[in-house]
């Protein structure tokens, strides 16, 4: 049985992201399972499956995959089905995506929900130790039936073959599966149960639900947002102030969950914005600044400072002279170490904690010069409410990467900042204030540093009573749920059967607190303070219950809805509206024309008189039509209801006339108005009347409007109506006309020329059918008319699409629309483009199409006439976008095609400094051309140097370039291209010298002393017989490091990571015999040394998929 591994050298933190399981076909099932327990207990769901067991799943041939996503063999733990979801190039970025699968999701019945503590594993076949794990926990259910890690690790780590993870080609990938039980998700009532509400998650906001819920359990800020100026002409989307009385009210007041929507458009925030997970600090500080500035002139100013602002000194004391540096500084929140602290009092501790100012670190004193000095922090006041930062996000130097701090980290339910005399206190402070503060909530975050869930623990009113605000769902908690489980740390899960699987199942706690909220015990009283309606500024009091009323109404009216039947009823006033502007196929919109909620035990003759009262039509002028939906997807009006059918009611009517389970019945109100403008009895229909419709099309205005419908004879011809068709027109009675049948618009536009010498009945013409008619088109005049006929209007209408095309560089500032055709060509597009921005060459023009799912551009751009259609840049698997992305190139997209991009960063001989360039060369050019290419560029130590290309990763040289290798096949995606000059002394080696690789490490003190590679690597000549001290001496001039410095540098040979030491007088040479290790990279003279040179500003690979960015509220 495999044991657990320890976190992995480089893990990259998860990235915790649902996966739109619509997004990709299936693709083939993998291979073969390795291990019989968990696999063939795939139909085996019996009572005694233990709770938790681990599936190993082995992937032959993966590079090779050519699938979008993959599953493995179904395993059961729990009792439940579950199956391994990976995406082996990724979830639409540069990282492997895996996640955890309910495998029998789509079966389940209605309200399934289940939840699981688990860890994804891919193995390092070389090393067990550097295996990758990522653990978390969900609750799995219908609308997140997968759960885990987009950014797993880099592919560039994964398929990289020196690195353990694919040998022979073959990827070992573990699940480890703890199900826990679970309260029902479904049925729970959050206000029932608990007397408060939720807030409804708008794709990532769930860190912005934990600090709302916090700050609007906080009543004397509540009030102070409640007492804010607003006014009935406001619009909440559009002023914050609004947006927070209204959720806030809505949170007091509501039985349901509340949507945070208004809130979120009131910051100017998109929906892009909604689904980023932004640091809930920042969204803390820039949330308060704005309702501070917003508050200012106002009756609640100075709210902010009053309950959150404390102040500390900062002081520089001398040790030898008298002189002494201070300054004062407000917070409103303080940061607290995590890292290396077991509480928070330990975190006070550290922050006060004086540094020594001495040797080469003394203090520059005004008049006294460099000095010994004392440094520190102490504090002068804390406010009424105290709000703690914990930093459990930290900056890893060494790995160059966020990571998150999952210690255990106690924090207690009393926090006294008195204690041992008050030594957090300066001299200044007041210390008849009693700082005894009690806990009020504890903000946590489960999952790692790239994504993950957020909720809260709060004790609205400080009673021993804990709630926990999770979303939607509010439930009660005890203490030891709010407190001790929200330490962090590890956890050991209880072996229920021994037998099963022999490795204990430990459990890194991802769920832990970033932030506690203390409110001062003397300040209670204030803080937690009533508030009521009379808080509620009148018209937010009136607005907002009508908006519960309404939602109560309708809330009502779908529980009746099996009472009433809805019938929408049309006239001819909705097809006159409605035609030319809304609809231009069929006759018009249901969803916009008057409907009525009728009994559906009522008759119909009595829903009637309704009508009347609403449309002034008297009962027995009224004549209804029923709507079919005909075989070629048109709706139209098909018969008159009979006497008989009048006398039913409703309900049964609604039966007849729709056999598809709507609860809607739709008519046609056919009713005739008078030369007086009264109404008048309709016209007896015999078997031979036809009922038609007419549209009038003009091509020089390129208008279709609706012009009124008559009844025709079977028998009878078109000739016979012109005059009638003229007159409704308006045109001269003589005028000649030509007749269009509109015969269907889905998938293709049909529409046929009506021949005006056969009967009405031989051209197919029946009730409800569409004619639409026009002046022939001048001979010889299609130049003016776009459009001359009908049938080329109406196949405009069918194709045309606005699409907004915004600028790939500036997504969010530049975006302009234009109106084109779904069957325009890639060349019309770009044409149209071009012309827009002003651009003699559309060639240069550069498309992308857009993620429906991540509200971004697609990483790849759409190659040159890579597609037949504009409808095909616009789809993205089943759903269409409206979007595209444009470039504008320096040269033709074609020739760019047909050219390779890298990028290649030149490090100078002599001078510090590395530049990026961007070569350009066709696709079957060569290495040699490339450093051709860059020679003509670069600044060379002298003209007749010669240029390496080097392959670098990881701050290890993979590879030197041959001149003769093509580069179609490079890739710089993941590695960095590195040129350099070829120094002299290299270029004349002796028989006995060897070329070897020279890298800077340093031991990583929380990963078991593993040794972390840094900084550039270089490669270094070494001469037979030479001593340490001599190759020293070279390499210090080389790097031009100081005396002092380099004195502390050690120096080791590594092979596969294991350093060994070497003393002055070894002779290094004797090191680099041996051959029979794989890859030259593994075998390297190092020199271990601190990190302490600052970040270079460039970077070879410019990604585009972020995954956090700073919160701004625009408004």
């Amino acid at each position: 049985m495999t044991l657990m591994t320890p976190p992995p050298l480089n893990q990259q933190e998860d990235d915790e992201m649902l996966v739109p399981q619509t997004e990709f076909a299936d693709g083939p099932q993998p291979m073969e399972v390795a291990q019989a327990e968990t696999a063939t207990a795939v139909d085996a769901q019996s009572v005694d499956d233990p709770p938790s067991a681990r599936f190993t799943w082995t992937i032959d041939n993966f590079s090779r995959l050519n699938a979008k996503k993959l599953y493995s063999d179904v395993f059961v733990v729990g009792g439940y089905k579950w199956r391994i979801l990976i995406f082996p190039k990724g979830n639409n970025v540069d990282h492997l995506s895996m996640y955890l699968d309910v495998a029998d999701s789509a079966t389940l019945p209605y309200g399934w929900s289940r939840y699981a503590q688990f860890s994804l594993t891919v193995i390092n076949q070389l090393h067990q130790k550097y295996s990758i794990r990522k653990d978390t926990q969900h609750q799995f259910n219908a609308r997140e039936s997968d759960w885990g890690f987009t950014s797993f690790m880099p592919l560039g780590e994964l398929y990289d073959p020196g690195r353990g993870y694919l040998v022979n080609d073959t990827c070992v990938v573990e699940a480890d599966v703890a199900v826990r039980k679970v309260i029902d998700y479904w049925s729970h009532d959050s206000k029932k149960e608990t007397g408060y509400v939720g807030l409804k998650n708008q794709g990532a906001t769930c860190y912005m639900n934990s600090l709302l819920q916090t700050l609007y359990h906080i009543p004397y800020f509540r009030k102070a947002v409640y007492h804010m100026p607003t006014t009935e002409n406001d619009i909440p989307s559009g002023s914050i102030p609004l947006a927070l009385q209204s959720l806030f009210y809505k949170l007091q007041y509501s039985d349901t969950s509340v949507a945070t929507k208004e809130l979120t458009k009131s910051f100017g925030w998109d929906t892009y914005d909604s689904f980023m997970q932004h640091d809930v600090q920042e969204l803390n500080r820039v949330l308060c600044e704005k309702l501070e500035d917003k508050m200012k002139g106002t009756v609640v100013e100075g709210t902010i400072q009053q309950l959150f602002e404390g102040h500390h000194m900062n002081y520089i004391e001398c040790i030898n002279v008298d002189y002494k540096s201070t300054r004062k500084e407000s917070f409103y929140d303080l940061q607290l170490d995590v890292k290396g602290c077991r509480d928070v009092y330990a975190s006070f501790d550290k922050y006060v904690e004086v540094e020594r100012l001495e040797g080469d670190n003394k203090y520059h004193a005004e008049q006294h010069g460099l000095q010994d000095a004392r440094k520190g922090v102490l504090f002068i006041d804390f406010p009424p409410v105290l709000q703690l930062q914990l930093k459990r996000f930290e900056y890893d130097f060494m790995r160059d990467t966020m990571v998150k701090i999952n210690d255990r980290y106690e924090f207690p339910l009393q926090l006294d900042l008195d204690r041992e005399n008050g030594k957090y206190l300066s001299p200044e402070a007041d210390r008849s204030v009693r700082n005894l503060y009690t806990l009020h909530s504890v903000l946590v975050h489960s999952g790692g540093v790239h994504g993950g869930h957020y909720y809260a623990y709060i004790r609205p009113t400080l009673s021993d009573q804990w709630f926990k605000f999770d979303d939607e769902r509010v439930t009660k908690e005890d203490i030891k749920r709010a407190l001790e489980e929200q330490y962090g740390g590890e956890e050991e899960l209880p072996q229920t059967n021994p037998g099963f699987n022999n490795s204990p199942f430990k459990f890194t706690k991802y769920s832990n607190a970033y932030m506690l909220v203390y409110i001062r015990e003397s300040d209670k009283e204030k803080i937690i303070c009533n508030v009521d309606e009379k808080d509620i500024a009148e018209h937010l009091r009136i607005r907002l219950k009508k908006e519960q009323e309404e939602k109560e109404q309708k809330r009502k009216e779908k529980a009746e809805a099996h009472l009433y039947t809805i019938i929408k009823v049309a006239r001819s006033e909705d097809l006159l509206e409605q035609i030319g502007k809304d609809v231009y196929f069929d006759l018009v919109d249901h969803d916009k024309v008057r409907s009525f909620r009728i009994q559906k035990q009522i008759t119909f003759n009595l829903f009637k008189e309704e009508v009347a009262k609403e449309f002034g039509i008297p009962v027995q002028l009224q004549r209804f039509w029923l709507w079919a939906k005909r075989q070629n997807h048109t709706y139209r009006p098909n018969r008159p209801l009979t006497p008989q059918e009048e006398a039913q009611s409703v309900g049964q009517l609604r039966e007849v006339s729709n056999k598809a389970n709507n609860a809607e019945l739709k008519l046609f109100l056919e009713a005739e108005i008078g030369q007086d403008l009264r109404p008048v009895p309709p016209p007896e229909k015999t078997k031979d009347d036809i009922l038609l419709f007419f549209k009038l099309y003009d091509p020089s205005k390129e208008e279709l409007r609706y012009v009124g419908r008559l009844f025709v004879k079977g028998s009878g011809k078109p000739l016979e109506i012109l005059t009638k068709l003229n007159e409704i027109a308006g045109f001269a009675p003589d005028q000649e006309i030509e007749l269009y049948e509109e015969i269907k618009f889905e998938p293709n536009v049909m529409c046929e020329h009506i021949d005006k010498r056969l009967t009405f009945r031989s051209s197919q013409l029946e009730d409800g059918d569409i004619v639409c008619y026009q002046k022939p088109p001048p001979m010889g005049s299609d130049e003016q008319c776009r459009y001359p006929d009908v049938p080329s209007f109406l196949e405009y209408m069918h194709n045309r699409q606005v699409v907004r095309f915004r600028s790939l560089e500036k997504s969010k500032e530049d975006e302009f629309c234009l109106e084109l055709s779904k069957l325009h060509t890639y060349d019309d597009v770009a044409e149209r483009v071009a012309h827009h921005l002003g651009l003699d060459d559309p060639s240069k023009i550069r498309l992308t199409s857009h993620n429906c799912y991540s509200q971004q551009p697609k990483p790849q751009p759409i190659k040159f006439r890579g597609v037949d259609h504009l409808s095909d840049m616009l789809v993205h698997y089943n759903q269409t976008s409206d979007i595209l992305y444009y470039e504008v190139l320096d040269i033709p997209l074609p020739e760019l095609q047909g050219l390779k991009t890298l990028k290649v960063a030149f490090h100078h001989a002599t001078k510090d400094e590395v530049v990026i360039h961007t070569i350009r060369l066709p696709k079957q050019s060569t290495v040699g051309d490339v450093i051709n290419d860059l020679k003509a560029k670069v600044e060379l130590s002298h003209p007749s140097a010669e240029l390496r290309l080097l392959e670098v990763f990881y701050h290890k040289i993979y590879k030197i370039f041959p001149h003769n290798e093509k580069i179609e096949n490079i890739n710089d995606q993941y590695w960095t291209l590195r040129a350099e000059e070829v120094p002299e002394e290299e270029k004349n080696l002796a028989p006995h010298d060897r070329l070897i690789h020279v890298y800077h490490f340093m031991k990583d003190t929380t990963q078991n002393q593993v040794v972390q590679n840094f900084g550039e690597p270089f490669f270094l000549v070494i001469h037979e017989g030479e001593t340490l001290t001599e190759v020293k001496m070279r390499i210090q001039k080389k790097l031009q490091v100081p005396d002092e410095e380099f004195s502390k540098w050690k120096f080791a040979f590594l092979s596969l990571g294991r350093p060994e030491y070497l003393q002055d007088s070894d002779i290094v040479s004797s090191r680099f015999q041996r051959r029979d290790v794989y890859g030259a990279w593994e075998q390297y003279l190092g020199l271990e040394h601190s990190d302490n040179a600052p970040k270079r500003s460039y970077a070879a690979n410019q990604n585009r998929h972020t995954f956090e960015k700073p919160v701004k509220i625009y408004n």
